[in-house]
């Protein structure tokens, strides 16, 4: 497996396995609650929620060549950067609200059923699903746009929204286990480093927009020697900071593995290593510090499954 395709397969497996998960809870909710009869207006939301991340996919793929260059890298820079902060916002809110996730989301549905009426469900199926797919249409452009458009990418991103759409159904039927505290807290710490990555790479295209200053602006500073844009400390802050195409070419495999582990290219401007650091300090402190801010001596959280068996007990022994 490629490295592009490894690198969006687990993003559409991760992003996949959180949508299919929030599907699984609301239509067992459904069941539990005998209302198999609301499950086609849920299912018209969830449609609506596929269809829109589709139609942003669409657009963002074919919608730009009728524009300037200048233009197609400056809305691509601003989609990445929103990628980025939706990515961000994604990973600290499941590690605050991953827990009460299944109480949330049936909460909202009770709502939904009291109040009544088509929509009230069209809508809870709706935003349930379109969160996770504008985030995961928006991310996983941005990737494939840095691989260059490969086709490969794009077959990865497939793969693993299949993928989890299998393993969300084996979930829900019981007929696999998984410990999805450890599986997000992975593709979470996973997801920091590919952001700081897409970060990089939207910095780079919005300085070839001249919306920042750097290498393709009059800003960049110029080796007297050579006449072309000044390498190195000498460079900085608005020239190249490393430039090492001569080892590593662009187009080259080892190029592909970098970009698509830790966001390194073998060209980077300072503004985009300076953007790459600073998101990896800072956005990696919180994200570890959350992980630790859980102390020993707080009570543990039940998991859906083993509040699921405790109902389930309990009914059991009222009926006795």
């Amino acid at each position: 497996m490629s490295p592009s395709v490894l690198a969006t397969f687990l993003i559409g497996l991760r992003e996949g396995l959180e949508a299919a998960l929030v599907v699984g809870i609301l239509v067992a909710y459904l069941r539990r609650l005998g209302r198999s009869d609301a499950l086609p207006r849920l299912w018209a939301g969830v449609g609506l929620a596929v269809a829109l991340a589709l139609g942003i996919g669409a657009v963002l793929t074919f919608g730009a060549y009728a524009l300037t260059f200048e233009a197609q890298e400056l809305i691509g820079g601003l989609l990445s950067l929103l990628a980025v902060a939706m990515v961000t916002w994604m990973i600290f809110w499941m590690q605050k609200a991953g827990r009460t996730m299944k109480a949330t989301l049936e909460g909202g549905l009770d709502r939904a059923l009291t109040q009544g009426g088509i929509w009230a469900l069209v809508a809870i199926g709706f935003v349930s699903v379109a969160r996770e797919g504008i985030e995961t249409t928006l991310l996983l452009w941005s990737m494939v746009q840095s691989f260059g458009g490969a086709p490969s990418a794009l077959i990865g991103a497939v793969l693993g929204l299949l993928t989890a759409v299998v393993i969300g159904w084996l979930l829900a039927r019981g007929a696999m286990r998984l410990d999805l505290r450890r599986f997000f807290t992975w593709t979470s710490g996973f997801l920091v480093i590919v952001a700081a990555g897409v970060l990089a790479y939207a910095i780079m295209d919005l300085q070839e927009a001249g919306a920042l200053p750097g290498p393709f602006t009059a800003a960049a500073p110029i080796d007297a020697a050579t006449g072309a844009v000044a390498l190195g400390w000498a460079a900085f802050p608005f020239g190249w900071a490393l430039d090492v195409t001569n080892v590593i070419a662009p187009d080259s495999a080892w190029a592909t593995i970098l970009q698509a582990t830790v966001g390194f290219m073998p060209r980077m401007t300072w503004l985009q290593v300076a953007a790459w650091v600073l998101y990896l300090v800072v956005v990696g402190f919180f994200f570890v510090r959350g992980l630790c801010a859980r102390r020993p001596s707080e009570p543990r959280t039940p998991t859906s499954e083993e509040q699921d068996r405790s109902a389930s007990a309990l009914t059991q022994q009222g009926a006795a």
